[in-house]
């Protein structure tokens, strides 16, 4: 995936967003200092097919070099996959907890970038708030994720295929893999609403943050659940 970088971008704006990363509270615990030694580069599946290295953003960050930074939250840090397998660093380092932390500071900053980068992650929030699922074979159109590439055409052509294939517990339905209770949904819209996430959402998609309190209004009505 490509992110364009935000040109426009002064120091100022850069040091406030560095600043953001460095004082999160589990910034101490994930950077030590690099080594340079590069097993977290291989280790790290999506360096085999982007360019992406999290030793860079490491460096980047620990060097306080703004620039690289401001580039690496922009752009590189969407292309982690956040298997974490670069936590076998000798230096004790995370990279990809880093990576998370810069992830998170970049969307409640608002970022351009960030908004570009979850574009089309937003329907997948939505079906999990409204079903409990992420994404059904259904879903799978091209013209729905075009940015999914060739595969999804296999899918939506084989439908018929893939939905003998799944268990018959889910009854051969598309609609969704498995019946979710309303106050698992409940309790994972608290969650999200109590840690931040809902926030998080409203800064990259003001619309789906309206449609996900509007789809659970009724639900905790009916728990009688009032959300402050």
């Amino acid at each position: 995936m490509t992110v364009p970088v935000v040109r426009e971008a002064t120091p100022e704006r850069k040091a406030e967003i560095f600043g953001k990363v460095v004082a999160d509270v589990r910034f101490q615990d994930y950077v030590h200092g690099c080594y340079e030694c590069g097993i977290c580069v291989a280790a790290c599946p999506s360096a085999r097919f982007y360019d992406f290295s999290p030793r860079k953003i490491t460096q980047a960050v620990c060097r306080e070099d703004l620039d690289l930074f401001w580039e690496h939250v922009n752009v590189d840090v969407w292309n982690c996959s956040q298997c974490f397998s670069c936590d076998r660093c000798p230096r004790g380092n995370s990279p990809g907890g880093l990576i998370t932390i810069m992830r998170e500071v970049a969307v409640t900053a608002g970022l351009r970038s960030a908004k570009e980068a979850l574009e089309g992650g937003e329907r997948v929030v939505y079906k999990i708030m409204s079903t409990g699922t992420q994404v059904s074979p259904d879903m799978l159109q091209p013209e729905a994720f075009p940015d999914w590439g060739p595969d999804v055409q296999d899918v939506s052509r084989n439908l018929d295929l893939w939905r003998r294939a799944l268990p018959p517990e889910t009854l051969h339905t598309t609609t969704t893999a498995w019946e979710i209770d309303d106050k698992t949904l409940v309790e994972l819209y608290l969650i999200w609403h109590m840690t931040g996430v809902l926030d998080m959402i409203k800064a990259v998609d003001e619309g789906l943050h309206m449609i996900l309190n509007d789809v659970m209004e009724e639900l905790l009505e009916d728990h009688d659940i009032v959300v402050s």
